[in-house]
């Protein structure tokens, strides 16, 4: 296991922090701490019984390693515990928390805008079909059938009928199935999403925009995963190049700051290009809002409650790693797009393996089957791979794709569009995965001499 700086880098600022209070009165809490060394070593223990997410060889799910700075503010703001519902829980982090998220807004052109940081990306996507809703009621809402599976539950929550909409061969929604759709004149909103939690896969954003033009809907952005890669236009392909730059046209935005934006769960954050959505929140609670008549970040969010360390972390990280085009923070996620690349080359390279028909992938995420005469050996040999692998210190993740992606477009898909076949998948979001791709190569070419016949 790597170093762990952040104990040191805590201790002065735990320090300083002190002192910011040293003007009040002395008191001592009642603390057992015996029985609390000896709880903390068995918490310890128990975390062992973990898969490694912080190392290079994990490569299985969306899982980053927060960055030291943001778990050391995290665990430095814990001191206090403060609260951003409102601003007498959490004044400095609610100011530190709509800075942060001015910046992220700042990555999508967006100065004049409404928005929040939330405890998941799924209360995120919430709250923006609950304003989608609330300007159209009763119409529907419709997305990708590869886009988050979240999206359909959200929708039923809210009561609003919602409708999936086939993807193509990459994973992308089909333009014209969604145009069927949109002449029914019934849809209020569509969710465009950018990085399916699937593949990666990024939706035409900028060619569903152009539909809105003349079949008038709102237009959701769920980037949860994939909102970072806007900083990285240069490393990807032209439909991906165009999709994000045309993210600033979007209604509402959802990005995740803990997928790529290195922090811990949970820290979700939606956006509104329209401020004055905002009236849909307007509530009473005076208790919570007598210190200030500034606007509260308590009212223009669903939840009330909400851990102010999370905003402080974020703000912390983004101190340290601006989020700017070609600065330290999207330099590494170029790396992790390259790893992706590179990755993808090999496989298709390898007669033991197969990579959709559809070409590279489109951000950070691989797929591939296993090459056999059927899908039901290929899903066999992608689970027996998938454990070997794991024996290896290498950990992968399975997924279930249709079995009409592995033929060419212009092949005979044999009447199988709604078969499947168990694949193996690869998430190289870290930076470090680029340096790591041999080790994570020579591990998965040693795991497949553990196939059968081989």
């Amino acid at each position: 296991m790597v170093h762990d700086p952040v104990p040191g880098l805590l201790a002065r600022a735990t320090e300083l922090l002190e002192a910011e209070f040293g003007g009040l009165p002395a008191f001592e809490a009642v603390v057992d701490t015996d029985r609390i060394v000896t709880i903390l070593e068995a918490t310890a223990h128990r975390l062992g019984d973990n898969y490694p997410y912080f190392h290079p060889l994990y490569a299985g799910q969306m899982l980053k390693p927060p960055h030291p700075v943001a778990r050391a503010a995290y665990a430095l703001a814990m001191t206090i515990n403060p609260n951003n519902h409102a601003r007498d829980g959490g004044r400095a982090s609610s100011q530190m928390e709509i800075e942060a998220v001015a910046e992220i807004a700042g990555m999508f052109g967006w100065t004049e805008f409404l928005g929040h940081l939330t405890s998941s990306g799924t209360l995120a996507n919430l709250e923006a079909l609950w304003v989608a809703g609330q300007l159209a009621p009763g119409r529907r809402i419709v997305g990708s059938e590869q886009a988050h599976y979240t999206h359909k539950r959200i929708s039923a929550a809210l009561r609003l009928d919602y409708a999936a909409i086939p993807a193509d061969r990459r994973g992308r929604m089909d333009l014209e199935a969604l145009e069927t759709e949109l002449r029914k004149g019934d849809i209020g909103a569509v969710v465009v999403t950018l990085g399916t939690t699937a593949t990666g896969s990024v939706d035409p954003l900028d060619e569903v925009v152009a539909l809105r033009e003349r079949y008038g809907f709102r237009v959701h952005v769920d980037a949860a995963y994939g909102g970072y890669f806007r900083l990285i236009p240069e490393v990807l392909d032209d439909p991906a190049r165009r999709a994000f730059a045309a993210m600033g046209e979007a209604d509402s935005i959802v990005i995740d700051p803990h997928k790529h934006g290195l922090q811990p769960y949970g820290c979700g954050c939606v956006l509104f290009r329209d401020p004055s959505v905002g009236r849909f929140y307007k509530h009473d609670s005076p208790y919570t809002y007598f210190t200030s008549s500034r606007l509260h970040l308590g009212e223009i969010s669903l939840e009330c409650s909400r851990a102010g360390a999370a905003a402080v972390a974020l703000w912390a990280t983004q101190q340290l790693l601006p989020l700017t085009p070609g600065g330290e923070f999207a330099r590494g996620l170029a790396r992790g797009r390259a790893a992706a690349l590179e990755l993808c080359r090999r496989l298709h390279q390898d007669k033991r393996f197969q990579t959709p028909a559809g070409g590279a992938p489109e951000l950070d995420i691989v797929v591939w089957k296993l090459k056999a005469e059927n899908k039901e050996l290929a899903s066999a040999l992608a689970h027996s791979v998938f454990v070997a692998s794991a024996a290896r210190d290498l950990h992968l993740a399975l997924v279930e794709l249709p079995v009409a992606w592995f033929q060419s477009a212009d092949g005979e898909a044999n009447g199988f569009e709604a078969e499947r076949v168990t694949c193996l998948r690869s998430v190289l979001m870290k930076p470090e995965h680029e340096a790591w791709l041999d080790a994570i190569w020579e591990r998965l070419s040693a795991a497949c001499k553990d196939m059968p016949g081989d």
